[in-house]
């Protein structure tokens, strides 16, 4: 249950939000009477509500209460606290093997005689297909005309269904049968969007009770919704089915930076020129791992849509959460997006009962924080993009000409391609469609107004519109062989573009709409004209990239894309007008149009108040209502799509991109007491810093790998391979890849090489094909590693890879936090080694054999004994933390802790 638990100590705060309306209740944490509670952070307070509505005494303490309270003190202890997120979201990469797992779990249950059907989410679960759709088709020109055959939509969207029929299948045959689990058809928008635009609550009303939404996604933009004043964040996948079986996840409490904003924005700045600044900002204070609170006057001069660009971009500058506690202007957007009046009433209404509603002007409302590490004035920023390489590097427009000519010439690096001085100046003639152009350094190939960081903001896409028009006004066009594409996060950006009047102007410059999905934004940009690729390679040229999305890392967005700039979706215009990034706006005409007449970008930049006046006019709740009421059966191919009706469901042995993974065979219902494991041998021996990119599976899959076999077994030809990310639903495909990483140091090789030596026979081996002789030989198997295993992103295959593989327990001198976590999701044992002892103190060469002494009574981070085949022994910490991970090891993983528990009558 989401709102309030039997035996809750609490129940004495409980009262009706409205006495005339006694059925619906809530926590008043005004009345713990605690001086402390209006002096935390609001993320934190919200993270105090669940505490206080979940608590039971077991998945949830009193004690985590008291730690929540006294977060001036624990903030900076480490302090571990269980947090019950109100939803979950889900993007198609992430959402296949969740729903493969649930169906796996209702095939358990039934086979120990329990009801399939209890194996639902017990929160509301969102999927939305976003991730599968590509830029293969874009604008065709008319010979000597300026229209265009708007025909590209329609084509990815039938080409996605073609390569993704069986996914697809397999979620919507998810859809009806779990309850709780929404599932947002392909062609519909951008999960962080829907979401924002749809799907969130603010406040749920539900059981009898009123409590803060909060969420947590399997993908790391989730944070786009804190700009809504709903708490949020990325998780991986194993943490987020555990929600969505009731339990917490277990989080740090984190310590909270306040960022304070001043002033009022120039009116030729754009949102995206503020988030670029505020990422440049923190990225240099250093926020990993810590909540983002903004605060301040200036805030109150960002719209919702402003403050949710700063908060997408949050993983590009390193933080947990990027949090705007919500306050008049947050319930004016609620009103703006169609939201129902009864709906702004409750939630106003109970946030101030709970001092969570802000008034951003009132300094009395300002609460303590770890650190106010930064102080902007809105007016200072300017006009910028990021770039060539990373989020974080920053560059004003007025200097990307130079900045980007210093590149040119720099060492390799973040900031360097290292081109020799002779060639700088380098042209490449080339022709296309009939007519000579001609490439440089530093022409853009792709103009791209994409991601949810940006198509999510009104202000900005009007602006791209006004700035097209003026543009088409002026007589400007772009270039015809650059790949120019307009990818909306929701219908309702083309619905306010076409009825504001500015969608002909935007498709008669190519910026047509393509498809409604990431695209562009994760490298799904489709392929480059093959005579712009044959000029970009005859003269090995720097070619760019522009886009409005928030990540430009090297080879994500084109591989003959070198240099990417991040940038608002008017400068995305510009550049494409300008048809290169060599170019200073201020002081050189952006083009000269047909009769010879130079045109600046200011003689076509639309100012701020422009925008407004025709966001005021155009940007209406009815237009929000009409497309979202409609927004789970408007795809027609989905509707016509036929999968399983059956509660169980019905795989296919032929396919290779849904299986039924082996998590649960020989599951019993009755709990075996916890075994000693006997003579284990080291699969792999690391060193430092081993990524979750290192263990998991990710892009694509090499020709030569045990992956690639196996497909090629199945009569799968190369070119059919696709991702290990669009093969996250088969676990043979996943444990064939883990550790399949080309960049894998294992100390047993002493080179990087996915491969490690089989010891008793002394052969080198591919990981799996390792620990496959290992498993027919029915052999233990053990990890050594150093500090900080499993850092990087959180990935659910990092654990349960390494579980099929065989993997019983890992030892290692520390480890990132989720990835441990995960770990003990999948009942593989994190064993840390005491300190001051590492693998070279102790003279562990990894060849020995290791018995792990593990008593029936076991107590969070004991100690256990480890005896080697040489007659050694040591003793090392088991890092199950709380009672609730033990629990979940006792049951074989959190995944099993749950089937057993929903098989009793």
């Amino acid at each position: 249950r989401m709102s309030g638990t039997a035996n809750n100590p609490f129940q004495h705060i409980v009262e009706p939000l409205d006495p005339k309306n006694p059925d619906h209740q809530f926590y008043n944490l005004s009345k713990l009477g605690d001086p402390r509670y209006d002096r935390l952070p609001f993320s934190i307070r919200v993270l105090l509500e669940s505490a206080v509505r979940n608590c039971d005494e077991f998945l949830v303490k009193s004690s985590d209460v008291e730690s929540i309270l006294n977060w001036k003190q624990t903030q900076t202890q480490t302090v571990e606290v269980p947090f019950r997120p109100a939803r979950v979201i889900l993007q198609d990469f992430t959402g296949v093997p969740a729903v493969v797992d649930f169906a796996a779990m209702r095939d358990a249950v039934m086979k120990l005689g329990g009801d399939p059907e209890k194996i639902n989410p017990v929160c509301p679960a969102d999927l939305v297909i976003d991730h599968s759709i590509q830029v293969d088709f874009n604008r065709n020109q008319h010979t000597g005309s300026l229209l265009f055959r708007s025909d590209s939509l329609q084509k990815n969207q039938d080409l996605e269904f073609d390569r993704n029929r069986e996914r697809f299948q397999f979620l919507k045959w998810g859809s009806k049968a779990f309850r709780n689990m929404r599932i947002i058809p392909p062609g519909s928008g951008i999960v962080h969007q829907v979401n924002l635009e749809y799907l969130a609550r603010v406040v749920f009303k539900h059981d009898g009770f009123f409590y803060p939404d909060s969420l947590v996604g399997t993908d790391s933009h989730t944070t786009m919704i804190d700009g809504l004043g709903v708490l949020g964040w990325g998780v991986g996948g194993i943490e987020a089915e555990a929600v969505m079986l009731g339990q917490p996840i277990s989080m740090v409490l984190p310590e909270v930076v306040g960022y304070k904003l001043y002033g009022t924005p120039d009116k030729l700045i754009t949102s995206t020129d503020i988030v670029l600044t505020v990422t440049k900002h923190l990225r240099q204070v250093g926020v990993v791992g810590k909540f983002v609170e903004f605060f301040g006057p200036g805030v109150a001069q960002l719209s919702i849509a402003d403050r949710a660009t700063i908060a997408n971009m949050c993983p590009e500058y390193g933080a947990t959460a990027a949090f705007f506690p919500v306050d008049e202007v947050s319930i004016q957007y609620l009103e703006q997006t169609g939201r129902e009046a009864e709906k702004l009433a409750y939630i106003t209404k109970y946030l101030k009962s709970v001092s969570m509603f802000r008034d951003y002007n009132e300094v009395s409302q300002d609460p303590d924080f770890t650190q106010v590490s930064v102080e902007t004035h809105l007016y200072n920023v300017v006009p910028c993009c990021s770039g060539p390489k990373r989020p974080q590097d920053r560059i004003p427009v007025s200097e990307m000409k130079k900045d980007f000519e210093t590149c040119l010439g720099a060492k390799v690096g973040f900031k360097g391609f290292q081109v020799a001085p002779e060639r700088h100046s380098t042209v490449v003639p080339f022709e296309f469609n009939g007519n000579n152009y001609q490439l440089s350094h530093g022409s853009v190939v792709i103009a791209a107004i994409t991601s949810c960081t940006n198509t999510s903001n009104p202000s900005v896409m009007l602006g791209a519109g006004l700035l097209a028009k003026k543009a088409i006004e002026c007589g400007l066009n772009v270039k015809p062989y650059i790949k120019t594409s307009l990818s909306p996060g929701s219908g309702v950006v083309t619905y306010y573009l076409k009825e504001s009047g500015v969608m002909d102007y935007l498709s008669q410059l190519g910026f047509e709409v393509v498809g409604y999905g990431c695209m562009t934004c994760i490298g799904n940009s489709g392929p480059l004209p093959e005579p712009v690729v044959e000029a970009i390679t005859q003269g090995d040229l720097v070619a760019a990239g522009i886009l409005s999305g928030n990540r430009n890392f090297e080879g994500r967005v084109h591989p003959n894309t070198r240099a990417n700039y991040l940038a608002s979706p008017p400068l995305v215009i510009a550049y494409a007008i300008a048809g290169t990034v060599r170019i200073d706006f201020e002081t050189e005409p952006i083009a000269i149009n047909s009769e010879g007449k130079e045109i600046f970008l200011r003689d076509i930049w639309p100012t701020r108040e422009e925008i407004q006046a025709v966001e005021r006019t155009f940007v209406i709740p009815s237009m929000f209502k009409e497309v979202y009421e409609k927004i789970e059966v408007v795809n027609e191919r989905w509707n016509s799509l036929v999968a399983p009706s059956d509660k169980l469901y019905t795989w296919d042995t032929n396919s290779t991109y849904i299986k039924s993974p082996p998590f649960f065979e020989g599951l019993t219902r009755e709990l075996l007491p916890p075994k000693s494991i006997i003579n284990a041998y080291v699969l792999l021996n690391f060193g430092d810093s081993v990524t979750t990119d290192h263990i998991s599976p990710a892009g694509n899959i090499a020709r030569n790998s045990p992956a690639a076999r196996y497909l090629t077994s199945r009569g799968l030809t190369p070119r059919d391979f696709n991702s290990y990310g669009s093969r996250r639903g088969n676990d043979a495909v996943m444990a064939r890849g883990t550790f399949a990483n080309i960049r894998l140091f294992n100390k047993f090789l002493n080179k990087q090489a996915p491969q490690t030596v089989h010891l008793p026979t002394g052969e080198t081996l591919d990981v799996f094909d390792a620990a496959e002789r290992y498993r027919q030989s029915g052999l233990p198997l053990l990890v050594l590693a150093g500090k900080e295993y499993g850092s990087g992103s959180s990935r659910d295959w990092a654990a349960k890879g390494p579980f099929l593989l065989g993997i019983k327990a890992v030892l290692a001198e520390s480890y990132e936090r989720i990835h441990r976590s995960n770990l003990v999701g999948m009942g593989v044992i994190p064993l840390e080694y005491l300190p001051g002892d590492t693998a070279d103190s102790l003279g562990l060469s990894g060849r020995e054999r290791y018995t792990i002494v593990i008593p029936e009574k076991l107590t969070p981070r004991m100690k256990v004994d480890i005896k080697l085949d040489t007659g050694k022994t040591f003793q090392v910490l088991m890092r199950f933390d709380t009672d609730v991970e033990l629990a979940y090891f006792h049951h074989g993983g959190i995944l099993n802790y749950m089937i057993r528990k929903m098989s009793e009558n």
